[in-house]
C-alpha cells in the first residue's frame, strides 16, 4: 500500500492530518468500502514512521465525523454511510447522497403511461378514468444502490409530464421546479425486502428497509403525485426536530 504526501493550501500538513487526510480520501473515493478493515494502528505507526499516539489520534477524529468505526481488539472499519433527514421535509435525493460526499447517478427503470387502476386511484386519489405515468427509478451513491424510487404522477394535474422522458432527471426535482405544491402527507413504516425489491438494492432478501411514502397536493388540492421511496435500513435515518405547543 502506497501512501503519498498531503498538502493543503501549498503547505505540508502535520502528519497527524496528513494520515487523516489520506485515509478519508481513499474511504469517500470508494477505494476503501464500507466494511473494509483499515490498517491496525501498528502497522499505520510502521508505515509513516510515527507515534502509536499520532496514529490513534487521526482515526480517533474520522470516528468522530462518523467514517470509521473502532472495533475494541479488531480494529477500525469503514462505516456504511447512514444519512439523517427531517421527516417533515422534501429533500432532493441527488442532495442527500451529495451530503455523504459519494457521487450520485440516476437510473430510470421503467416509465408507464396508463389508465388508473384500483391501486392507483387508492394511493393518489384520482377519479376512475384519469391517466398517471408510473415510474421506476434508483439513485446510486457511488457504486451502490441508495434508493429505489416508485411513483405515480396525474397526467390530469401535470400533463406535461407526459413529455418528459425522465432519463437524465430525476421526477422528484422536476416537479418541485414544475408544480407548486401546498400540502404533502408523509407514511413511514418499515418492511423486508422481497425478491424484487432485493435485487433493485443490490441486498439480500428479507433485508430490512425503510420505507417513505409521500403524497403533495397542488393548492387547488389537486393530487399531484405519490412515491414510495425505499432504503436498506442502515442507510437511512430520519429525524425530525419540534417544540413544544404553547399552552
Amino acid at each position: 500500500m502506497t501512501m503519498h504526501s498531503a498538502v493543503d493550501g501549498g503547505e505540508t500538513l502535520s502528519l497527524h492530518q496528513r494520515i487523516l487526510c489520506e485515509i478519508r480520501d481513499r474511504i469517500l473515493s470508494g477505494e476503501w468500502e464500507p466494511g473494509y478493515r483499515i490498517p491496525f494502528e501498528h502497522e499505520l505507526t510502521d508505515q509513516y514512521g510515527c507515534s502509536r499516539m499520532t496514529v490513534n489520534k487521526a482515526l480517533s477524529q474520522l470516528a468522530a465525523t462518523g467514517l470509521i468505526e473502532r472495533r475494541r481488539r479488531s480494529g477500525s472499519f469503514v462505516r456504511r454511510p447512514q444519512l439523517q433527514s427531517a421527516i417533515l421535509e422534501i429533500h432532493d435525493i441527488k442532495a442527500e447522497v451529495a451530503a455523504l460526499a459519494l457521487p450520485y447517478r440516476y437510473e430510470l427503470s421503467a416509465s408507464i403511461r396508463r389508465k388508473a387502476t384500483q391501486a392507483d386511484r387508492l394511493l393518489l386519489d384520482v377519479a376512475s378514468g384519469h391517466t398517471v405515468l408510473a415510474l421506476s427509478c434508483r439513485h446510486f451513491a457511488g457504486a451502490k444502490p441508495f434508493c429505489l424510487e416508485e411513483r405515480l404522477i396525474s397526467l390530469d394535474a401535470v400533463p406535461e409530464a407526459a413529455e418528459q422522458s425522465f432519463t437524465d432527471m430525476a421526477p422528484g426535482p422536476w416537479l418541485v421546479a414544475k408544480v407548486p405544491w401546498s400540502a404533502a402527507e408523509h407514511t413511514i413504516r418499515a418492511t423486508s425486502a422481497d425478491t424484487a425489491c432485493a435485487e433493485q438494492l443490490g441486498v439480500a432478501r428479507g433485508t430490512a428497509c425503510l420505507v417513505v411514502e409521500r403524497k403533495t397536493w397542488s393548492a387547488e388540492q389537486q393530487a399531484i403525485t405519490h412515491v414510495r421511496l425505499t432504503y436498506a435500513g442502515d442507510d437511512h435515518a430520519l429525524v425530525a426536530r419540534f417544540t413544544p405547543a404553547e399552552g
